[in-house]
């Protein structure tokens, strides 16, 4: 007897916790459904959902504010996208508010982002269709990626064998670089180059004194050629004076 009753207490709490559970998991999942918040409805028009599904989260600001409804194929160029959103932010989101595709993290799962519109514009209502921005195809980037990381590849791969026929002493810039013999003949002629150098700049330096010494000889020699010549002009104007001229 005190065996049956002990089969029922614990039947009792385990029925107990396990609707205890359920009623957790219903609020839960209600509650990320927004079944038990006050809603309304928006739409938005893309060419690519880019792996957005029904269910996933809508952000606005960074904050979760609702969830995607439904997603369907409107044409082969447009996918509509149905979703719901907590009526304590309608005040927030405008008319000219935009909607977009992205991620949570690098990897994470797709959710729509409401960015908030600018201006006056009037609160956006129930059932209206907000503007979209296409999402960034994650093929293409990759792809991209990948081209560049192969062109990387080869300029490293061109540059590794520039090095080793400079090392080896291939080409005029390896010979240049690389050869003792040129780079002996190179510093000799830099050192001949000095020496003319030096050799020329004595040469003016002793033109600049030639010429200095040659010019103050002919200016003294002219000065007294000068002096001469205004003697020679006195001793004539006092031989006119006595001839009576």
């Amino acid at each position: 007897m005190k065996q049956e009753l002990g089969n029922k207490i614990k039947l009792g709490i385990f029925v107990t916790l396990g609707v205890i559970v359920f009623i957790i998991g219903i609020y839960f999942i209600g509650e990320r459904q927004q079944l038990f918040r006050s809603t309304f409805r928006v739409s938005a028009v893309f060419k690519d959902v880019a792996g957005l599904q029904a269910g996933n989260n809508v952000r606005f600001s960074g904050i979760n504010v609702g969830t995607v409804e439904s997603i369907g194929v409107v044409s082969d160029t447009t996918v509509r996208v149905e979703v719901l959103i907590d009526e304590s932010i309608r005040k927030y989101i405008k008319k000219n508010s935009v909607a977009s595709i992205g991620s949570e993290g690098l990897m994470g799962n797709k959710i729509l982002i409401i960015s908030p519109g600018m201006g006056t514009e009037k609160e956006i209502e129930d059932n209206d269709k907000i503007a979209t921005v296409q999402p960034v195809n994650m093929d293409e980037v990759l792809l991209s990626l990948k081209t560049t990381i192969d062109n990387t590849s080869k300029v490293t791969s061109d540059l590794s064998k520039i090095t080793h026929n400079i090392q080896a002493g291939k080409g005029t810039i390896g010979k240049l670089l690389m050869d003792k013999s040129i780079a002996n003949n190179f510093d000799s002629s830099i050192v001949n180059l000095n020496q003319s150098l030096f050799g020329l700049k004595a040469l003016v330096n002793e033109a600049k004194i030639s010429f200095s010494q040659n010019f103050d000889s002919t200016f003294v020699n002219l000065k007294s050629g000068s002096a001469e010549f205004r003697k020679l002009m006195d001793k004539a104007k006092s031989s006119w004076l006595l001839w009576g001229f």
